[in-house]
């Protein structure tokens, strides 16, 4: 009994499964069914859906879950690609599972084995031979006779259901793709479908066919009343009455009539029945009653194609009227047309060829012999070798020559021939055109001539021309533009590389006016307006210029159509215009530093043609509040030196001369202003023209009155220095001279024994005498240097003076002093040394300051004073002189040129200062330095001879 029930089971299982199969595959059957059903209700053009497999290829197994023992059926070995002789195991089944689903497997094996739960799962085997097979696997759990867990199921192999399940999801997808493929195709033409219930009068419209009736695809549903109503009235009647006929005798209706949309729109459209159906698919009685009930068709809008035939029509009868006028045409358009029959040799000519060629068609026809020798005899080879060449080749003939009229004047043909063929191939017929073109070429010479001038003043005038079509109307890549050749040179492009597109063109705008060209071409898109700019560019050798574009709009009869513009080389012109701007910048900043005006007006006429900004302020004008009157500057003038200045204004106008004066003003504030003015008139203006400048001369006349005060109390301070000093210098002094006395005295005694001498030695007396004369100049120049020095009133006279001499004799003055205070002094004078130009007395005094001055810091101590001179690269005299004393005072070392200042108890404070003074006259400067060591440098610098102080 336990086996026929252990029998029994899978059997029974079996059936459930097949029951199941059968199921499934009765519901994949429909899913099949009704996808074809879908696909044949949204387009019949597809084929139905093939029909899925029906067999569920199944197997039954029984596992044993204690002892793990397997029992297969043939259908399970053969699922599991095993052979009947395998001894089957749950190890040789996991060998055979997908790597992927395996571990999901093995966790359900263990649930199975723990909770005995019944098993319905589907996974896929990965066969030997690398086929991927799907399963599905049944099992219910149970016991055995031994009360032992065990599972009999079915393995049913479903590969082919989800390879059916997997064509079914792609043919959907192709479906719908194809929908909307089919929708956009009917879009696209204008062509929707509908369907029509003869019995309930439904109609069913595609999303087309709704938007060519005016409506909003699927806006509501349609039915036969709403439809006729959309119909025009005109058309209603007849459409309908057509129909039913057609419908009746079995036609399939073909009508063309036009409708009204809800806008009031009328448009025209032809509908075309393409089905007559008397029973549908799906139709629950299934029977054909023998008349149509359901109708389906296409409707087009084809309101454009019935206005496009109806301008058919006009173009029609234009052109008929067109044929009435061509005569007319050639003649004013100078083109004759000919037929030429190649087989009989004969062509026949039209009027106007016949005045072309200066003939009369009433004093006789024309034959091809007559044309040719009327074609220029160094053309006439060249025609006929392009006709004959033409009809060998099949080819259009194309020409140019020249003809000789009987009065014997040239003309210029243009001629066109194309042939026609007959079934074979084979030219039987020429036709064509010849137009007198003679006042085409001259004006076509003149053109080329103009061309060429407008080329050649281009390139003088580095201007090149441009225009753009797209510019304004269509935003493009290349903006559709041409440039002239000057342009390219302009750029340094290669015209043979044709026009730069508009990412090239920017390329070559200088990066930091790119963005600014840019937006200037979309305001010339936007707006179109026009341009004028001027941008840098580089060339393709790295070169930068400066280019100004110029764009018009061009309009056409109210028509915009693109821009036209120049393009031109300013980089000499904008160098220049920087540089003068620069220039007047300075101009005026150094007019401001220098409070000095220009100016340029007619005295006579007081019209102002120029004015800086400095000459109004000069006056106390503000510049800002615009042109200020002649006037307002005259009357500025103090009454007592208008009437000085008066007359020398005068006088310069009648003489045509320039003129230089000094007057004062009130400025608006009450303030005096002292000026200078300088007038300069060109013969070649007009009387009483001028132009000048007006210098503030105020604190220039207050400097002088100032230094005049200060060059006396120098004067008078120096004298005193220099009194002071005499006491100093006796010794030194006395010493000078004593050397020149004694040594005058030694070649006295000289003489005195050469003239003893029996006979007198008159050579050596006269040496002895030469140096007596020598000696006592050196001690009369001393003397005379010594009251120079010390006298007052003495007039300052300016000579090239050698720096090297009067530091030597310095040297030699306070020789004595130094030694006295064991001071060694050192002159460092290079052999270039430039002399300079400066009184000699006021050098003298300037050496003598700087030297004591060192002299007095070594007194105590000893030490050495240097003296060194040499040229700076400029040329100019730089002497040093250092000591090694006390040094400088901790204050500022400008401080101790200060006057009255002073280190010493019985010093004036003025030496140093008179020193300055000295040197700054002459346009130098002097200024001490601390030594690393001990000590301190005195250095002063003076131009050299060549250079001139004002």
């Amino acid at each position: 009994m336990t086996q026929r029930r252990a029998r029994k089971q899978p059997s029974e299982a079996h059936d459930i499964l097949n029951a199941r199969g059968a199921a499934r595959t009765d519901a994949l059957e429909k899913a099949n069914e009704d996808l074809k059903a879908a696909q044949a209700e949204l387009q019949r053009r597809w084929q139905y859906l093939a029909e899925a497999q029906r067999l569920s290829h199944s197997g039954t197994f029984g596992w044993k879950v204690d002892s793990g023992e397997l029992l297969w059926s043939d259908e399970t070995y053969r699922i599991l690609g095993f052979t009947r002789e395998t001894n089957p195991t749950l190890d040789l089944v996991f060998d055979r599972i997908h790597p992927d689903d395996r571990e999901r497997l093995r966790r359900l094996r263990d649930l199975a084995t723990k909770d005995g739960m019944d098993l319905d799962d589907e996974h896929r085997l990965q066969m030997p031979d690398g086929v991927i097979k799907y399963v599905h696997v049944v099992a219910h759990a149970g016991s055995d006779s031994s009360g032992n867990r065990e599972y009999i199921g079915v393995v049913s192999d479903i590969t082919e259901r989800k390879r059916a399940e997997d064509e079914r999801q792609t043919l959907s997808r192709d479906l719908k793709e194809s929908n909307a493929r089919l929708e956009e195709a009917q879009r696209v033409a204008h062509v929707g479908h509908w369907e029509w219930d003869l019995e309930t009068g439904e109609v069913i419209w595609s999303d087309e066919t709704y938007r060519i009736f005016g409506l909003k695809p699927q806006e509501r549903a349609m039915n036969l009343a709403m439809v006729r109503q959309m119909v025009h009235p005109e058309d209603r009647e007849a459409l309908y009455s057509g129909v039913d006929v057609e419908i009746d005798v079995g036609v399939h209706p073909v009508a063309e009539f036009r409708i009204v949309t809800p806008s009031g729109e009328v448009r025209t459209v032809h509908a075309i029945t393409s089905k007559l159906w008397s029973a549908m698919p799906g139709d629950p009685d299934n029977k054909v009653s023998g008349k149509a009930r359901r109708l389906f068709g296409t409707v087009q809008d084809i309101t454009d194609r019935k206005r496009a035939e109806e301008e058919r029509q006009v173009l029609y009868r234009e052109l008929q009227e067109s044929k009435a006028s061509l005569d007319e045409g050639q003649r004013v358009a100078h083109v004759g047309s000919w037929v030429w029959d190649i087989e009989k040799n004969h062509v026949t000519y039209s009027d106007e060829y016949y005045r072309i060629f200066g003939l009369s068609r009433e004093k006789g026809p024309i034959d091809i012999a007559t044309v040719r020798e009327m074609i220029h005899p160094e053309d006439r080879d060249y025609v006929f070798r392009t006709a004959e060449e033409a009809i060998r080749y099949g080819e259009r003939a194309e020409c140019e020559h020249r003809i000789l009229r009987p009065n014997g004047e040239i003309r210029i043909v243009h001629s066109l021939g194309d042939l026609k063929k007959d079934e074979s191939g084979r030219p039987y017929q020429m036709f064509g055109v010849s137009q007198d073109i003679t006042d085409r070429k001259l004006a076509e010479q003149t053109l080329r001539r103009s061309q060429f001038y407008l080329s050649e003043g281009e390139r003088l005038a580095h201007m090149g021309s441009w225009a753009s079509r797209d510019l304004g109307i269509h935003w493009s890549e290349d903006l559709n533009i041409y440039w002239s050749d000057e342009v390219y040179k302009i750029y340094g492009l290669d015209p043979k590389n044709g026009t730069p597109n508009l990412e090239q063109y920017l390329a070559t705008v200088h990066r930091l006016d790119r963005a600014s060209m840019t937006e200037t071409l979309k305001t010339m898109h936007e707006q179109r307006c026009g341009c004028d700019v001027t941008t840098r560019i580089v060339r393709p050798d790295g070169e930068i210029r400066y280019v100004r574009c110029v764009g018009i709009p061009v309009v056409e009869d109210g028509v915009f159509q693109g821009f036209h513009g120049t393009t031109m080389d300013v980089t000499e012109q904008e160098l220049l215009t920087r540089e003068l701007r620069r220039e007047q910048a300075y101009l005026a900043e150094a007019q401001s530093f220098t409070h000095a005006g220009s100016w340029a007006c007619n005295l006579l006429t007081r019209e102002i043609f120029h004015s800086s900004d400095e000459n109004a302020r000069l006056y106390g004008f503000d510049p800002s509040q615009g042109p200020i009157p002649f006037n307002l500057y005259y009357n500025a003038i103090l009454p007592e030196d208008e009437r000085i200045i008066r007359g020398k204004l005068e006088n310069a106008i009648h003489a045509g001369a320039d003129y230089e004066v000094e007057f004062r003003v009130r400025r608006p504030d009450g303030t005096i202003g002292f000026l200078h003015g300088i007038g300069h008139h060109n013969p070649s203006q007009e009387v009483g023209e001028y132009f000048g400048i007006t210098i503030d001369i105020t604190d220039r006349k207050r400097a002088e009155e100032e230094r005049e005060r200060l060059r006396r109390l120098e004067a008078d301070l120096a004298h005193i220095n220099r009194v002071n000093m005499m006491g100093e210098l006796a010794a030194a002094l006395a010493h000078e001279i004593k050397q020149p006395i004694a040594a005058s005295i030694t070649s006295a005694n000289a003489l005195l024994r050469w003239l003893a001498h029996d006979p007198p030695d008159l050579e050596r007396a006269r040496a002895a005498a030469a140096r007596i004369e020598q000696d006592g100049n050196r001690a009369a120049g001393v003397i005379d240097s010594l009251q120079s020095f010390y006298r007052t009133g003495t007039p300052v006279e300016c000579h090239i003076v050698d720096v090297k001499e009067i530091i030597g004799e310095m040297t030699v003055l306070l020789r004595v002093e130094a030694d006295r205070h064991s001071i060694k002094i050192h002159p460092e004078l290079e052999a270039d040394t430039p002399k300079t130009r400066a009184n000699r007395v006021q050098l003298q005094q300037v050496f003598m300051n700087l030297m004591l001055n060192a002299i007095e810091a070594m007194k105590d101590t000893g030490g050495e004073l240097t003296i060194r001179s040499c040229a700076n690269p400029e040329g100019r005299l730089i002497v040093s002189i250092s000591d090694t004393g006390i040094g400088l005072p901790a204050e500022s070392t400008e401080q101790i040129f200060d006057p009255f200042h002073t280190t010493k108890p019985q010093g004036t404070g003025m030496g140093l200062t008179i020193t300055r003074s000295i040197v700054e006259s002459y346009g130098g400067r002097v200024w001490a330095t601390a030594n690393q060591v001990a000590g301190a440098t005195f250095h002063l610098i003076l131009p050299g001879e060549t250079e001139t102080h004002l």
